[in-house]
């Protein structure tokens, strides 16, 4: 079942990593997960420090299984930043905020300006 929507927001995951006009970073996660807890924080102030250059999405894996499936997340917390519906980058386990940060600036599309935070 595909309803059109009609707020403007994509009808899936999978169309808005693809239809994005920022990088799309993806928290995939789950509400028992101890690592997931503890790497949250990092991803909050990603989403905050990137406000308005990148999409921030947690995707709990209980709930959204084919999702999860559809990019073989095998263990969470998993990371990913997508381009226009391609992964760019994809982290498994509870990394540091700076060892998050600085895989998205290695794998910053070019496409989508200059990579950085905005604060």
């Amino acid at each position: 079942m595909n309803a059109a929507r009609t707020d403007g927001l994509p009808g899936s995951f999978f169309e808005l990593v693809r239809v994005s006009d920022m990088p799309v970073l993806v928290d995939f996660w789950a509400e028992w997960c101890g690592p997931c807890r503890t790497v949250s924080p990092a991803i909050e102030r990603l989403a905050r420090e990137y406000s308005g250059r990148i999409l921030t999405v947690k995707v709990n894996v209980d709930k959204k299984p084919d999702v999860a499936q559809a990019y073989e997340v095998q263990g969470i917390p998993t990371i990913m930043l997508f381009w226009k519906g391609e992964p760019r980058m994809r982290l498994t386990g509870a990394y540091p905020y700076e060892a998050i940060r600085q895989n998205i600036a290695e794998n910053w599309p070019g496409e989508a300006g200059p990579e950085g935070p905005t604060g």
